[in-house]
Formats: C-alpha cells, sequence, structure tokens
C-alpha cells in the first residue's frame, strides 16, 4: 500500500506524466545536457499571422511538490517558422491536461502538425520568499533604471558609428 501511494505522489525529483490517449508521446529531453523537455503536439492547428491558439497535447502531468513547471520556446519553430509561446506556469497543484498556447508572428499561416515538438517544459525547484512591506528600497548602482540601462544604447550607439564609417 504504502509503495502504491508512494507511486502515486511522485518523488521529490519525479515528473509524473499520464497519457490522455494511447497514441500520445510522453515529453522528454532530446539530449542528455538538455534542460528543457520537449511537449508534442497532439493536434493539428492552422495559425493565422498574428492568431493565438491553445494546442493540446494528450498528457497531464503532476510537477514535484517545490517546483515549477515553465513552458517556454523552442528555437527551432521560432526561428523557422515564427510561432511563440505565449504563457504557461504549471504548480504542482495542476494535474490537468498540458495545453500550450501558441501565437504566430510570421507573416503566413502555419500548421502545427500531430507529434510536432511545440514547446520545452523546464522544471525547477523553487524557493519561497517572504514578502516584506516597506517604506524605501536599498539602493542599487542600477536603481530605477530599467529597459536598456545595462549598456545597450551605448553598443547600438557604437555599432551605428561603426556602419557610417564603413566604405560603400
Amino acid at each position: 500500500m504504502k509503495k502504491k501511494v508512494a507511486e502515486e505522489k511522485g518523488d521529490f525529483n519525479t515528473l509524473l506524466v499520464k497519457k490522455l490517449m494511447r497514441d500520445v508521446c510522453l515529453p522528454e529531453y532530446m539530449m542528455e545536457s538538455d534542460v528543457g523537455l520537449d511537449i508534442k503536439a497532439n493536434e493539428n492547428v492552422n495559425l493565422m499571422p498574428m492568431e493565438q491558439k491553445t494546442v493540446k497535447t494528450g498528457i497531464a502531468i503532476k510537477i514535484p511538490e517545490g517546483h515549477v513547471g515553465l513552458i517556454r520556446d523552442r528555437a527551432g519553430i521560432v526561428d523557422k517558422i515564427g510561432v511563440h509561446t505565449s504563457a504557461g506556469t504549471f504548480d504542482p497543484a495542476y494535474t490537468g491536461e498540458v495545453s500550450v498556447m501558441l501565437i504566430n508572428l510570421g507573416d503566413e499561416e502555419v500548421t502545427v502538425e500531430k507529434g510536432m515538438r511545440i514547446a520545452q517544459l523546464i522544471v525547477l525547484l523553487i524557493q519561497k520568499v517572504q514578502v516584506k512591506e516597506v517604506k524605501e528600497l536599498p539602493a542599487t548602482i542600477r536603481g530605477k533604471n530599467g529597459f536598456g540601462s545595462t549598456g545597450i544604447k551605448d553598443k547600438i550607439k557604437l555599432f551605428n558609428k561603426l556602419h557610417k564609417n564603413i566604405p560603400k
């Protein structure tokens, strides 16, 4: 009895996966050094330019306690067909079907085919923090400076200056 309960709960580093249909693929690391498990589509979906749709995977998962599952882009489909993931955070309490929200940022209609690797699932250990209200935040070098404040503006200026000096 104890073994069966342990198997159903999983252990600290085990992602439990349930196939919701026979012919679906389990998430898998394609290479030993990969940090993301590839997730595959379980249906054919057409995406028009700038259209977002949810794609079913045919699997349900149980993220280990103390962890979070994050859905991320696969560089291949971003580069080749301009499709990005637009959301995806899985908490340990969620045990429903994994669906991946995809958006076509390209200029042409795209077909996502059943069995196609559409996203990566990255499972990370989480350390919860305490929330404490303060009147002032401690000073830092960056302070309130936002986007582009860590040097990209200077690099763009240098690039533009170099580009102007290239003989045509």
